[in-house]
């Protein structure tokens, strides 16, 4: 398997108590139906022959070097505001890890087959949301913001029961990590002091390495994780991503976008958009997302106290807020071509007031918006014939000129900047959907091969793709996404 036939166990060398020893359940009849090449490259994977059968079996896990001993983690987690004290990889299995180019790479299965903290499932994935952490996880690598990575899509005929019975697949997936939130929280509420210090150390050996040598390495570590995921925060709100299920246990303590289950982009600009049918409290919807990085990170603080003090605790967290907003109006700047400025976020929440009231679409506009002239008003006639309410457009127009000539803006240039940072593509609902209605019931997987052309290069114009960056169809508005995978 290349590389990846010896990889390195980091979290093997935690002791037993961490995870549990786990076989695949072999696939019936695998397809290799996509492999991305720019995760291969990544983790130095020689994709040269993918119709390799030994590889194809390796990438799915039913056969596996001798020497590789998978595992699955365990962890716990707070789930819609609620402690559940024991969860774990219930469709995972850490294989290993792998270094390439001075950087570590861990590889795990999801889908293939139970492991001790499946709750009675059967550890499976379905083709349906597999094909969506495919495609999502380069759309987000795509977009600059952190993610974990897929290495490749199998499917099968195997059946999988969920609400209708669906067909099984296997993706493997990449990070530096999936240690989660939730893994501290686990052995704190067992008051397993010593437990959570391992852990802690074992991320700051591997992870954060700068801080070993610190006296206060624990709330600087904690520190570490905030930003980190302020960061992400900002990321999300700033290309308009809702994540669907932030539960503890998919935080990850890198700051990374983990475990992609009823996530969404925006269509139109709604601050209230819920991505999960099942969130029937909207306690995941897209606004509310930086309060509950906010809060999860509390809890996180709280797993962490055996290693500071509730002090130390407070002023990690207090850092939050500040940095989210400085990351937040840096990217909403940039996305408006103006330099990050305080007279700037009255112009950047009036445009969101304004597209909220018209329902604009929000890629699209922000897109667009690139072609705004600041000195002709006639030219804007596209722009403000997007909205209903044309007058609100003209007054924040008024707003936008006056704040680019103050900033000395060059159109021209400004335009360039903000195709650099407003992307023409993403992952819609209806584009995922549509790949998978071909994949599960054509066996057609062409909708994979565009979109993951699209998706990694989403700045780029595609003029042949025109299609894809088109307002979506009135459909797409009855797509219904789960947590059943």
């Amino acid at each position: 398997m290349n590389n990846l036939s010896s990889p390195s166990q980091q979290y093997l060398n935690l002791p037993n108590q961490f995870y549990s020893h786990v076989t695949p359940t072999p696939l019936i009849q695998p397809q290799l139906l996509h492999l991305n090449t720019a995760t291969a490259n990544l983790i130095n994977f020689d994709h040269s022959d993918d119709t390799n059968k030994q590889v194809l079996d390796h990438l799915c896990g039913n056969t596996l070097p001798n020497h590789i001993q998978p595992i699955a983690m365990v962890y716990a987690g707070h789930q819609f505001g609620h402690y559940v004290p024991q969860l774990g990889d219930g469709r995972a299995m850490l294989l290993g890890g792998v270094a390439h180019e001075g950087k570590y790479w861990e590889l795990q299965l999801k889908g293939a087959g139970p492991t001790p903290y499946s709750r009675n499932s059967d550890g499976r994935a379905v083709l349906r949301s597999s094909i969506r952490e495919y495609l999502c996880s380069a759309a987000m690598h795509g977009l600059g913001i952190p993610t974990t990575h897929a290495l490749s899509l199998v499917g099968s005929s195997q059946p999988v029961y969920r609400e209708t019975v669906e067909t099984a697949a296997v993706v493997m997936r990449v990070a530096p990590s999936f240690i989660r939130f939730g893994s501290f929280e686990y052995f704190f509420y067992r008051g397993q002091a010593d437990a959570v210090r391992t852990l802690a150390d074992h991320v700051i050996q591997h992870h954060y390495p700068e801080l070993e040598q610190q006296t206060n390495k624990y709330p600087a570590f904690l520190q570490q994780v905030v930003i980190s995921t302020a960061k992400l925060m900002a990321h999300w709100q700033a290309v308009g991503f809702a994540h669907g299920v932030m539960n503890t246990d998919n935080m990850s303590i890198l700051g990374l976008t983990l475990d992609y289950g009823p996530f969404g982009f925006l269509d139109e600009y709604n601050p209230g958009y819920i991505c999960n049918h099942t969130d029937q409290t909207g306690r995941y919807a897209f606004d509310q997302q930086p309060d509950i990085g906010a809060w999860n990170l509390t809890r996180l603080a709280q797993a962490l106290t055996p290693l500071m003090s509730m002090e130390e605790a407070k002023t990690a967290l207090a850092i939050y807020p500040a940095h989210f907003a400085s990351h937040y109006i840096n990217l909403m700047c940039a996305k408006l071509g103006v330099a990050a400025d305080k007279s700037a976020v009255p112009v950047i929440m009036q445009l969101l007031h304004i597209m909220q009231a018209n329902h604009i679409d929000y890629t699209l506009f922000m897109r667009q918006l690139a072609h705004f002239n600041s000195a002709t008003d006639a030219l804007n006639a596209p722009l403000r014939d997007l909205f209903i309410d044309r007058d609100a457009f003209e007054l924040w127009a008024h707003q936008y000129r006056a704040l680019l000539q103050a900033q000395h803006s060059i159109d021209s240039i400004r335009a360039e900047q903000m195709n650099r940072v407003n992307p023409k593509y993403i992952l819609r609902n209806y584009l995922a959907e549509n790949a998978i209605v071909a994949a599960r019931d054509h066996d057609d997987t062409s909708e994979i091969d565009k979109l993951m052309t699209l998706l990694q290069s989403p700045y780029d114009e595609h003029p042949e793709f025109e299609a894809y960056a088109a307002m979506p169809p009135d459909w797409a508005k009855h797509i219904s996404v789960s947590c059943s995978s």
